[in-house]
């Protein structure tokens, strides 16, 4: 019987039933799962309230781990033969609870030595997210083998009005009646159970070097080379703001809170202005860099730690 655990932290329910279907091939006779929800200490309630949502920023970019419930001595106890690790993405960053449990030392003891399949939903950007992923996996000793990344697939601009309508309003639902729905489409989480199966088959012959070319046969991950050049610019830009936010006082001081509304602000020129130039720009040097777009697109599409590897 192999043992599979599935742990993860999803505030809106999408991921929770990403990862249900995806396991729904995987679980049987020969195989059996547990299942784990990281728990805050203090919670992020959803819907969110705009100003919590931006006030998470700085810990968030910054992966500065908060406290989370201890997982069940049942599941420490038990030596995993897989661990699918599901997180969404905030702020260019995995999730402050998936952040701090790969910071815990529970993380250290059931991800030593264990093959990690890691699940993403997220808007569009989670490039630089896994990147950040593998370097907690690896100081936990873990064996990343497989990656699914599941994506909000309308266009940038359309995204991000329909994802705040459905962070701030909590339906996932048509905004204003004419716009998609948000999120990762109903039609890609029912396909989901796709992946599903190369996954067990390697569970089963207890061999996960070729799982990640067997998911990308199955489209488990779509590299879009702007992407790769706005989500490293983000990063850079965001370390800037998060480090000066963060000098100016604790989770809800009043002088943090001037300078979040700046940042606020700043992102809306970011997403409405800057990105619109940086797609222009894109195109326009795209002929001259299609080597190393096409080396980019290799290794983040796959489970390699280091571009040098």
């Amino acid at each position: 019987m192999k043992k599979v655990l599935v742990i993860y932290y999803s505030q809106t329910g999408q991921l929770t039933e990403i990862l249900q279907n995806i396991v729904s091939t995987i679980e049987g006779k020969d195989v059996h799962v547990d299942y784990h929800q990281i728990q805050p200490v203090n919670e992020y309630p959803f819907p969110w309230k705009e100003k919590d949502f931006y006030d998470a920023f700085p810990e968030s970019f910054l992966q500065i781990p908060e406290p989370i419930n201890e997982l069940s001595s049942e599941i420490l106890q038990k030596k995993y033969d897989l661990i699918i690790l599901g997180y969404t993405v905030w702020y260019l960053t995995p999730s402050i609870p998936v952040n701090s449990f790969l910071k815990s030392e529970a993380a250290k003891k059931l991800l030593n030595n264990t093959p990690v399949v890691t699940v993403i939903a997220c808007r569009n950007m989670w490039i630089q997210a896994q990147e950040k992923v593998k370097i907690l996996l690896l100081d936990c000793n873990a064996k990343l083998v497989g990656n699914i990344a599941m994506v909000d697939k309308n266009i940038n601009h359309v995204s991000v009005i329909t994802i705040m309508h459905w962070m701030f309003k909590g339906k996932k639902t048509r905004f204003l009646g004419f716009f998609p729905k948000p999120g990762v489409s109903e039609a890609d989480i029912e396909r989901a159970e796709i992946f599903g199966v190369p996954i067990k088959n390697a569970l089963i012959a207890d061999d996960f070097s070729g799982l990640q070319p067997e998911l990308l046969k199955l489209k488990a991950v779509k590299v879009k080379p702007l992407l790769i050049a706005t989500d490293e610019r983000g990063n850079f830009v965001f370390s800037k703001w998060a480090n000066l936010i963060i000098k100016k006082g604790a989770s809800g001081s009043p002088k943090r809170a001037k300078w979040l509304v700046l940042f606020k602000y700043y992102l809306l020129f970011a997403i409405w202005v800057i990105a619109p130039i940086v797609f222009i720009v894109f195109l326009l040097t795209y002929p001259l860099k299609r080597n190393k777009i096409n080396r980019e697109k290799a290794y983040f599409s796959s489970v390699t730690t280091t571009k040098d590897s």
